[in-house]
């Protein structure tokens, strides 16, 4: 990744992409080879910093010349200050995390908003995968078969919006995408984006 160059990166990536405010400091967790760290630090001028779990990933941020560290958001996410940021992104991690509630709590202490995607599982080609195949699906949005994925806590978008509601935190915007990474918004129903969106991106905020 050439410093300058700016990245094609992922539909849902470009979307978090478009809500965070120029110039703003951000943290990215689980940011991967850091495509969205260096989006924004280059188009919006952003103060980000990341946070990722392996090694690969952080070597080829720090070759790209980002500010990331190694570590475990599960474990170390408490180490940061309440307000240290104005956006958390976590991006198409939160169903890998084993206590997603306490990881969107940390999200939202340290953060005046988090950002979060995540597939979802009641898209209607996932519920015909299982009807007519009987089989745990595989997609381009879950692209692991059951016995090797990383995703231990696979929810759908109705899933989410119910956690949030119980957990007191607002949604402030949602979009979902569907199997071509076409974004709808959720004004057509939360039922609509539900059977047809492959994914979904929320900003969240206490």
């Amino acid at each position: 990744m050439a410093i300058g160059a700016s990245p094609v990166i992922r539909p849902d990536l470009k979307l978090i992409a478009d809500m965070i405010e120029p110039g703003s400091r951000l943290l990215d967790v689980g940011c991967g080879d850091g495509s969205l760290l260096h989006y924004l630090v280059n188009e919006k001028a952003v103060d980000g910093r990341g946070i990722e779990l392996s090694s690969e990933g952080v070597n080829a941020c720090v070759s790209a010349g980002l500010s990331v560290i190694q570590g475990d958001a599960e474990t170390d996410l408490s180490d940061y200050p309440d307000g240290a940021f104005d956006y958390v992104v976590l991006g198409q991690t939160l169903q890998a995390m084993r206590a997603p509630k306490t990881v969107l709590n940390h999200l939202l202490r340290i953060g005046r908003h988090a950002v979060v995607s995540l597939p979802n599982f009641a898209h209607w080609r996932v519920r015909l995968y299982l009807l007519f195949r009987g089989r745990m699906p595989v997609s381009v949005a879950l692209p692991y078969e059951w016995y090797e994925t990383p995703n231990i806590h696979l929810c759908s978008i109705k899933d989410f919006v119910v956690l949030c509601e119980s957990m007191g935190i607002a949604i402030e915007r949602n979009i979902s995408l569907d199997h071509h990474g076409v974004p709808h918004r959720f004004g057509r129903g939360l039922l609509f984006s539900n059977f047809l969106g492959s994914e979904a991106v929320f900003m969240l905020r206490k």
